[in-house]
């Protein structure tokens, strides 16, 4: 997870090119602009248009966070920032200042309804993870990732490097896999706490308390189901399922519904587990993650046509809970996440 370190004087700042890393991995006239646009940035005087309105003790300090054991240092709040992966696209928009994007990758599936207008000129420049001169070709003054492996050499970037040409990183601190930075298991607080601090990062503390606020009551709304079923959260894989574990978004889902995962004993976010042990539990519920290389239809058809998972008690009853892939991992949707998935088993016919 992050830690917010202070709000104070900004650090001093060497980006002295003989300190580059070595061999350059562009050339002078791809990384000159992109060091000139950081600075430019961060020196920017106000928001960029249709933003919140930051107040004016707010815009003057550096917030500084620990994010995923890399200290990041923001003097002002960024104007130009790469999104990579759904859960920080999201949160940009959820927060109000999606005018900042300038660049998406990664994206796991189309915008909710709500967001779906603010985000509709949003432009893509990869499907997967970006090249890192794909990301510094847009003069970012920060890229935010939802997951730490699109900071590599071969995908958007190093952190090291990327702060040596001013391009600040962050990372959602529900992926942070680093030790004592991975929660040790994921609560409705970590979630929040990402909310608080992109606001005020980006110099909207207001709207993010208002979306904390708006969450919390969603998710206190929900009465988990009390009957002792269990579940599996089957996100991807055929000849071996790969699963939501015990201390990651799924668990927290389950929790929050009332369903026991049965693969809640094992201490990770997601694992893969053999279909033997998904039979030998036969689960109550099936949670189908529906994605757009992996449907929750196509998983349906795979566990009907297997002889043996065809037999499962919630396959021969059909009883499904659907959730798309991006409302899978930690993040602006996961409350709704929940209200939804808790609102989908109240309709099943259980015992």
């Amino acid at each position: 997870m992050s830690r917010l370190v202070s709000r104070g004087a900004p650090p001093r700042l060497d980006r002295a090119f003989q300190e580059f890393p070595v061999p350059f991995r562009r050339s002078v006239l791809l990384a000159l602009p992109v060091a000139s646009a950081a600075l430019l940035a961060g020196c920017a005087s106000g928001p960029a248009a249709g933003s919140p309105t930051p107040s004016a003790s707010a815009a003057a300090e550096t917030v500084t966070v620990d994010n995923c054991g890399t200290e990041v240092a923001f003097e002002a709040a960024p104007e130009r920032v790469v999104t990579i992966k759904s859960t920080s696209t999201e949160m940009l928009l959820a927060l109000g200042v999606g005018d900042r994007i300038v660049g998406t990758a990664f994206q796991d599936g189309p915008l909710p309804d709500d967001l779906a207008d603010d985000g509709a000129g949003l432009t893509s420049i990869a499907d997967k993870l970006p090249s890192e001169e794909a990301v510094l070709g847009l003069e970012p003054d920060l890229v935010y990732a939802g997951w730490e492996s699109a900071f590599a050499a071969d995908a958007a970037g190093e952190r090291d490097e990327l702060a040596s040409l001013g391009v600040a990183s962050y990372v959602s601190p529900a992926a942070c896999k680093e030790p004592g930075y991975q929660p040790e298991k994921l609560t409705w607080d970590d979630v929040f706490a990402e909310i608080t601090e992109v606001g005020d990062i980006f110099r909207v503390p207001d709207a993010a308390a208002e979306l904390v606020d708006e969450q919390e009551a969603e998710v206190a709304a929900i009465e988990p189901d009390d009957r002792g079923l269990t579940a599996l959260w089957y996100s991807s894989g055929t000849e071996t399922p790969y699963v939501g574990a015990g201390i990651g978004n799924p668990q927290l889902l389950l929790d929050t519904i009332g369903l026991d995962n049965i693969a809640g004993d094992v201490e990770d976010t997601w694992t893969s587990i053999g279909w033997e042990s998904v039979v030998a539990a036969d689960p109550d519920v099936i949670v189908l993650v529906d994605a757009s290389w992996n449907s929750a239809q196509k998983k349906r058809d795979l566990l009907a046509a297997d002889p043996a998972l065809s037999g499962l008690t919630a396959v021969q009853n059909e009883r499904y809970l659907v959730v798309p892939f991006a409302a899978s991992e930690a993040g602006v949707r996961s409350a709704d996440a929940a209200a939804d998935l808790a609102a989908q088993l109240a309709e099943l016919d259980l015992p």
